[in-house]
């Protein structure tokens, strides 16, 4: 009998004429192959974790492995790793617990079932929440007191793919000093496993919405007096696109179910509907449609990712991503709320905040591209802390929040700085262009020989900076700029006089190099772009 193509079935279901009721069978094969299939796979354990092919790659099997492997982190961890662990020995996460849960894919309770199997075997509590977005576990982690979490989610990737994330003691996501060993334990396990039949689950089923709200309220810095009562007494429409996502039913338990609420694609669908399930300004359309036939004074739409930790906007008006967001939360938090600390951003992201905070007197802390890079600003110990935390790719979080992007808190700031300053996004934008000035952000990118991968790739574009050293020029289009300020912290960013910049990033997997690059003339982007590949190729 041939083997089955289980790539070939998810493009027959992820095709323009599938038809749940008339295909269900194809999706029956995914499902049974992903339980039944002994074929190993390669694990890649990053910082957002392990994503696989439902069926291909990640199957009950291959979950099991990357199970032993984490357990395996454990057992043989030295003091370093248990201080990334944040517990100081085996017998303490014994003791504290492991929180799991999943989102909206396919099989995500049996995969759970497999992963808690392995830990209750080896004398470990757990405690089991179901469908959770990712900040959820971040807050269930702290309030139960546990030692860690596994998700299983792989964010915001099409149907056909799963994914597992580990997050320690802090709630944050694991750096590589965990995810290395992890990938090294689950590669050295794979070939050799033999499946294990389950035990019994004996988990402790926890409620991971309470939890949640008592968290945010616990922490104080969500202002929900505030949004309520721009909720039950103004004009307003807010409409949360949860694209069947996980975080269905969040928005209505965190601000008692106001009747401005409309919820989108709340039905269970581990398919999406054919989508791409991102917060992308294509499936924006169902908030515009609903936003722009609205008579409120105050409108606010929300669109949110499989696994809750990005988010992206609509006012009515306009969409807001969080280059824009991030800016105008920070600027809140300075100047509405008084609050002291610093601002955290990614290299990527938009330098709209960087203007805002260096006339605000207030330090940034640029960090490599992932979230885990803030975790010295977000952590309860940290001083000075950061007041928002948000990179390009919509993620954001902020003051005593999770040390996760969360998107439900990017939902609460938003309605809370309309509430405090009578303003929809847009127009408050708008007042920050007024005052600051604006920025055109764009991306490219574009591919190299492939024996550029890896190590090469990063040494051809760490030779940029040599031609970029702050003082010379460089020329963009028929002009020169002068750079003001190099970063070589991931990648090359070159920042110029008149604020503009680009960043040169190479691929660690793929032979590709990618463009970021931000002006105050949108009309100079494509010269951007031609004078940060010039500088690759000099």
């Amino acid at each position: 009998m041939p083997a089955i193509n289980i790539s070939k079935i998810w493009k027959q279901i992820q095709s323009s004429d599938f038809n749940l009721a008339r295909d269900s069978q194809l999706v029956e094969q995914v499902k049974q192959v992903a339980i039944t299939s002994t074929k190993a796979a390669a694990v890649g354990f990053g910082t957002s974790g392990w994503r696989g092919e439902i069926g291909a790659e990640f199957t009950l099997k291959n979950i099991q492995v990357v199970a032993k492997a984490i357990l395996q982190v454990y057992k043989e961890a030295d003091a370093a790793v248990f201080e990334a662990l944040g517990v100081s020995s085996f017998e303490e996460l014994q003791t504290k617990g492991l929180v799991i849960g999943h989102d909206n894919r396919l099989l995500g309770k049996e995969f759970c079932e497999v992963v808690a199997d392995q830990f209750i075997k080896a004398g470990i509590k757990v405690y089991y929440g179901g469908e959770m977005p990712t900040p959820e576990f971040s807050a269930a982690i702290e309030s139960l007191g546990a030692a860690c979490s596994v998700n299983i989610t792989p964010s915001h990737n099409p149907s056909n793919y799963n994914g597992i994330k580990f997050n320690p003691a802090d709630g944050g996501p694991a750096g590589p000093e965990i995810t290395d060993k992890i990938t090294q334990n689950s590669n050295a396990l794979m070939e050799a496993h033999v499946w294990e039949n389950l035990g019994d689950i004996n988990w402790e089923v926890i409620d991971p919405v309470k939890i949640y709200k008592n968290f945010s309220e616990k922490q104080g810095t969500i202002k929900y007096g505030r949004i309520l009562s721009l909720l039950s007494k103004e004009s307003i429409d807010l409409v949360c696109d949860h694209v069947h996502g996980s975080t269905r039913g969040r928005p209505a338990a965190m601000l008692n179910n106001p009747q401005c609420l409309i919820s989108l694609r709340t039905e269970t669908d581990p398919l999406f509907g054919g989508v791409a399930p991102e917060p992308s300004s294509k499936n924006l359309a169902g908030i515009k449609q609903v936003l722009d036939a609205s008579k409120s004074r105050f409108k606010l739409g929300a669109i949110f990712d499989p696994d809750g930790d990005r988010i992206r906007f609509y006012d009515g008006t306009r969409e807001i991503d969080m280059n824009s967001f991030g800016a105008i939360a920070f600027h809140y938090m300075v100047t509405w709320r008084k609050e002291e600390g610093v601002l955290a951003k990614s290299v990527a992201t938009s330098n709209f905040a960087n203007i805002i905070a260096a006339k605000l007197g207030i330090a940034v802390m640029e960090t490599p591209v992932g979230f885990k890079n803030f975790r010295p600003w977000l952590k309860r110990s940290a001083n000075p802390k950061a007041l928002i935390a948000f990179e390009e790719s919509d993620g954001i979080t902020g003051l005593n929040n999770t040390l996760e992007k969360d998107a439900m808190f990017g939902l609460l700031i938003a309605l809370e700085i309309m509430a405090v300053t009578g303003k929809n996004l847009g127009e408050y934008l708008d007042l920050l262009y007024a005052e600051y000035g604006r920025l055109y952000p764009e991306r490219f990118g574009f591919e190299v020989d492939k024996s550029l991968v890896g190590q090469p790739l990063l040494e051809r574009v760490a030779e940029i900076a040599k031609s970029a050293q702050p003082g010379s020029k460089i020329a963009i289009g028929k002009k020169s700029k002068v750079v003001r300020e190099l970063l070589t912290i991931d990648g090359v960013k070159i920042i110029f006089d008149d604020d503009s910049w680009m960043l040169v990033r190479p691929s660690g997997t793929e032979p590709k190099v990618r463009i970021y690059a931000e002006c105050r003339n949108p009309e100079e982007k494509d010269e951007m772009f031609a004078a940060a590949k010039a500088l690759f190729f000099k």
